[in-house]
């Protein structure tokens, strides 16, 4: 479930490197969406992956999608989730698509988890309109078909993404069904992973590269950084491909490598694309060139390294890492795009940290930092996507410390309880609207 250009340069790709690749193939459903799936059906579900970095470019040609289907076609995703072949479903929906309250269960009043609930329970020709609604008819399917266990696997950057995937769907499910929920219980593992790969949107420019290069038209071709990695925690019962032979990891204790990924890479993404915007910036590459922005990134690793331990990390190789990855000047990965859904990805980048360095005694400043430039910069953004549009929305209308407290609250509301954070967010915040700088 998700067909962007995330899962195609990554899951996809594990998949085409498999050492039984032969064995294997993806039916791909997209979102929202269908444009994607008719231009690469259109292609046989081949398109190209180009590597880029400094030293230029690599091109391949990927072949483990055998089937790209609109999201709207619930029919034959149910077909295919209850077909006895069907051995795992991997979830690239993004972090909002869960549904998931600040307590961590489904959020049974959003509108659209109510709408698939009934047309869940009235089991007619309607059609759910969630991820998480057509996986569990789907799943309902595959226990009528008594076509035996499988695994999900969640590929979202959420902190143990598989207990979080597992959460929703049995939300879902037991509101709808308790004997499914107690199948799904029984019969579906929710396998865990950290997933890490730069992969930014195709432009028209990159088509042309394409054609340019290798001699063929590819509509559906996508650039990602060389480096890839994927960590995974859980059991596969109706089998999986030999990933670990593109470089997969198999743990016991996923939590830390999330962490790590979520903290350092991920968070200062969002620190990037807030504090970037604001002072004008359009690309990674171009904030982290900005000494006031690299400042900020650097103090906020220093908060979460602070809470990272294990010799297996390596936390000072991989921050060295992630700064090469990204002053990548040639991927231009847009601060717009990994804007989006920021009350829901501040609560898995800056929440955490926060929170520790609190209980620690110490301020928690660069964390508050990243909360605030999210503050100064839903005033700006236009089109702002958010799940909670309209509640930002509203919250900006309000004056003074009114609208911080409203916004705050909408991440998280232990934060308004806390007047230290409050007036900690408060300061940066002003900082960064009469200012724009990080100082």
């Amino acid at each position: 479930m998700g067909l962007g250009a995330f899962h195609r340069s990554h899951q996809a790709w594990y998949t085409q490197h498999a050492g039984d690749a032969a064995e294997w193939g993806i039916a791909s459903f997209t979102g929202r969406r269908p444009d994607a799936a008719e231009v690469l059906a259109a292609q046989d579900g081949l398109y190209t992956v180009v590597e880029r970095s400094d030293a230029g470019d690599s091109f391949e040609v990927i072949g483990s999608i055998v089937e790209a289907v609109d999201g709207a076609d619930v029919e034959r995703f149910v077909e295919l989730v209850a077909a006895p072949l069907t051995s795992l479903i991997t979830l690239t929906i993004t972090e909002a698509a869960y549904r998931l309250g600040v307590d961590g269960k489904l959020d049974s009043q959003a509108p659209d988890v109510v709408a698939d609930l009934a047309v869940l329970a009235d089991g007619s020709s309607g059609k759910p309109t969630t991820p998480l609604g057509r996986l569990v008819l789907g799943l309902s399917a595959r226990r009528d078909a008594d076509a035996g266990p499988l695994a999900v696997v969640c590929c979202d950057n959420l902190s143990n993404n598989g207990t979080v995937a597992r959460s929703a769907v049995m939300g879902m499910a037991k509101a709808f069904d308790a004997g499914l929920a107690a199948w799904i219980d029984v019969n579906v593992s929710f396998v865990s992973t950290s997933v890490d790969r730069i992969t930014p949107r195709t432009t028209d420019a990159d088509i042309d590269a394409v054609a340019a290069a290798c001699g063929y038209r590819d509509e559906s071709p996508v650039v990602a950084e060389p480096f890839h990695n994927w960590v995974l925690s859980g059991d596969f019962p109706a089998g999986r491909p030999h990933w670990e032979d593109a470089g997969a990891v198999f743990v016991d204790q996923i939590e830390p490598y999330e962490n790590r990924k979520l903290w350092l890479l991920n968070g200062a993404h969002s620190l990037l694309a807030y504090a970037g915007q604001l002072r004008g910036h359009k690309t990674v590459a171009e904030a982290l060139a900005d000494d006031f922005c690299r400042r900020a990134v650097e103090d906020f690793w220093d908060e979460a390294a602070s809470s990272l331990h294990g010799e297996d990390l390596r936390i000072p190789e991989y921050r060295a890492a992630l700064l090469e990855r990204f002053g990548n000047s040639r991927i231009a990965h847009h601060l717009a795009q990994i804007a989006m859904d920021g009350s829901t990805k501040l609560r898995m980048r800056a929440l955490p940290v926060l929170r520790a360095e609190r209980a620690a005694g110490r301020s928690g400043q660069a964390a508050a930092r990243m909360i605030a430039a999210w503050a100064a910069y839903t005033a700006t953004a236009t089109g702002l996507q958010d799940p909670q549009a309209a509640e930002i929305a509203a919250a900006n209308l309000l004056p003074g410390r009114a609208r911080l407290e409203a916004l705050l609250g909408l991440v998280d509301p232990d934060l308004i309880a806390d007047a230290a954070i409050v007036d900690l967010v408060e300061g940066l915040a002003e900082t960064f609207a009469v200012a724009g700088n990080l100082s």
